[in-house]
């Protein structure tokens, strides 16, 4: 993961810093093995462009839902270059994505319904309330 010296520039503060996260997030992913911890060079760690890119990936994976170990999985595929098992694993997390959209949209539509009924009244206890077991 680490690159060559002459491309290990960055400290830790540096490479959380584009990666847009903070220094115990690397330290978090670094014990959950999803970025190496390089070697000390006259005492301290340095980082280069690759582990940008890998730090990156990891926050993207993330956004789209993966658990930290479908992203070792894709981290692990990408030097296998497994295509069928990515492609697996995005259809999977996509279908995923669907079931909770469609979720949302049924709880949207009834907050929606309940805040017209509310709306519609003016005396008692607002549905909004009554729906929740209040």
């Amino acid at each position: 993961m680490v690159q060559s010296q002459g491309l290990n520039s960055l400290t830790i503060g540096k490479l959380a810093a584009a990666g847009g996260v903070g220094v115990e997030t690397i330290r978090f992913y670094q014990r959950k093995k999803l970025l190496e911890q390089p070697t000390r060079d006259g005492g301290f760690r340095r980082y280069g462009s690759e582990d940008v890119r890998r730090l990156r990936f990891i926050r993207q994976a993330q956004s789209a839902g993966f658990t930290l170990e479908q992203i070792r999985e894709l981290l692990e595929l990408d030097a296998t270059d497994d295509r069928p098992r990515a492609r697996e694993l995005a259809r999977a997390r996509v279908k995923a994505l669907d079931e909770k959209i469609a979720e949302l949209k049924r709880a949207r539509d009834a907050l929606q319904r309940l805040a017209k009924e509310c709306g519609a009244g003016s005396s008692g206890a607002c549905p909004i309330i009554n729906s929740f077991g209040v």
